[in-house]
């Protein structure tokens, strides 16, 4: 049996990268030195558009991906943001001392070659050197090509080397900029103005969460990192600005999986004159927009599962999807102890401070939420877990909220918004006794809110998106930290 061949030791092969770097800064030659490039073309702008191109001199920059060739002649693989080209260099055209510096070159190394259009005897679209500078040298190697970064914690640590070496990385995260762009398109052209308002706040309100909690030294307080956008943008409803929107991190004390991340980004918007109807339409539209401009479909696949965004969306309450998916009717049920008794038949775990309305968003999450693939409405949840939303006119136990659902996920939070200043009191104070018995996300009491709705605010809808959610489904992406650049990850420390 022959001997395998050995691996280079890691620490020697970045030793030799160092040596080159002073071997070029002794030749006068320190790439970083180097200030700015010449480059004036993009690959893809050339192979997309090569008739217009052929032995035309370009100037192009990137990062060598691949080298190979002997002797007096080299090929190699330039990647740009755009895409990669191949690079023909010659001895003959270079001159010695250029050639040589070439030949040195490291595989992640940043150059600049200028060089005329031309297409290979093997049909390849090419550039032929003509001029050929360093821009930057790499000093540690990229990973081996035909295994690329595989590691997952690795590659979501770091992030900048998995962007290089998996094409498809980037691709999700051009389409997750792409994704906000017909967002804030959709609804500027809606008429909805962007706005932006603390992150760091004395009352974190809004959601039911666990805030973080830091310390300003120079006021001597203790503030908190939001959770929601909600109470600030409803003081720029009873400002006046009618329809406003915002998109940005929320940060929430609470554990890490696939679908969650202690910051996440957020979309609130609220429209004055309408309500959680309107909400719907609007949902429905923009989602149908964003995937259409996109991904050029209303149809997506995730993860094998295909759903369709053209058709209308489903509509369904809460009491309907629970009695549909458990069999049993929360109608016939009318006091807090038969609700705990129907609990523990259907082994569904509560709180003894848990009501008739908890259990009944108990066993949505249990029996139904899982069911809700294809765009659905889930409507009408009771008073209990809806603090800010107003009560349905007909049947005060129950509010004017969805929750729109896709793939078995909540996508989106809306509401008929509590306009009511004297209610909200109530319910903040409700909110109070929760914490106190131990309920960490219950919210506080907040005054200047409260003050803002004694001004008068308009009847209004409103809703929340969760955008981390929306790219996974539209880039079939499996985990929240695909779709972040940079996800939250313990210490390496630790």
């Amino acid at each position: 049996m022959g001997n395998k061949p050995q691996q280079p030791n890691t620490s020697d092969v970045i030793q030799v990268r160092y040596d080159k770097l002073n071997a070029l800064k002794e030749a006068g030659r320190d790439p970083f030195v180097i200030t700015t490039s010449a480059r004036d073309t993009m690959t893809e702008t050339v192979k997309n558009n090569f008739e217009e191109y052929e032995n035309k001199t370009v100037c192009v920059a990137g990062r060598i991906m691949s080298k190979r060739g002997k002797g007096k002649v080299s090929f190699l693989d330039l990647h740009d943001k755009t895409g990669k080209i191949q690079i023909f260099a010659k001895f003959d055209d270079l001159g010695e001392e250029e050639y040589g510096f070439l030949k040195k070159w490291d595989i992640g190394d940043i150059v600049e070659v200028t060089g005329f259009v031309f297409k290979t005897k093997m049909g390849e679209i090419s550039i032929h050197a003509t001029a050929v500078k360093l821009l930057s040298k790499s000093l540690k190697p990229l990973p081996e090509k035909y295994h690329g970064l595989t590691n997952t914690d690795l590659r979501y640590r770091q992030r900048y080397v998995d962007l290089i070496m998996n094409p498809e990385v980037k691709d999700t995260f051009i389409k997750r900029s792409q994704i906000l762009s017909s967002i804030r398109r959709y609804l500027d052209g809606q008429g909805f103005m962007e706005v932006e308002t603390p992150m760091l706040v004395a009352n974190a309100g809004g959601a039911a969460a666990r805030p973080f909690i830091t310390h300003f030294n120079a006021l001597d307080e203790d503030l908190k990192l939001r959770i929601s956008l909600e109470l600030y943008l409803k003081r720029l409803i009873v400002g006046g600005l009618e329809r406003v929107y915002e998109i940005g991190r929320v940060f929430r004390n609470e554990g890490v999986d696939t679908r969650h991340n202690p910051e996440f980004t957020l979309m609130e918007l609220y429209q004055a004159y309408t309500d959680y109807h309107g909400m719907m339409d609007l949902t429905e539209n923009l989602y149908r927009h964003v995937a259409q401009d996109v991904l050029g479909t209303t149809v997506i696949n995730y993860n094998g599962i295909e759903m369709d965004l053209g058709k209308p969306f489903e509509r369904i309450t809460m009491l309907d999807a629970v009695k549909k998916y458990s069999g049993v009717d929360f109608n016939e049920i009318k006091t807090d102890e038969e609700a705990k008794a129907v609990a523990k038949e259907h082994h569904v775990e509560f709180e003894d401070r848990h009501k008739k309305g908890d259990i009944l968003s108990l066993f949505f999450e249990e029996f139904a939420e899982e069911h809700m693939i294809q765009p659905t409405f889930v409507m009408d949840h009771p008073i209990e877990i809806s603090p800010l939303t107003k009560k349905k006119p007909e049947d005060p136990n129950y509010v004017e909220r969805f929750e729109f659902f896709m793939n078995g996920w909540e996508m989106a939070n809306a509401y008929s918004e509590l306009n009511d200043p004297i209610d909200q009191r109530e319910r903040f104070k409700a909110q109070e006794e929760l914490l106190a018995q131990g309920d960490e996300e219950a919210n506080t009491t907040d005054e200047d809110f409260l003050n803002a709705l004694e001004i008068g605010m308009p009847p209004t809808g409103g809703i929340g998106f969760g955008i981390d959610r929306m790219t996974m489904l539209l880039t079939n992406s499996a985990a929240i930290r695909d779709v972040l650049l940079f996800p939250t990850m313990k210490s390496l420390d630790k």
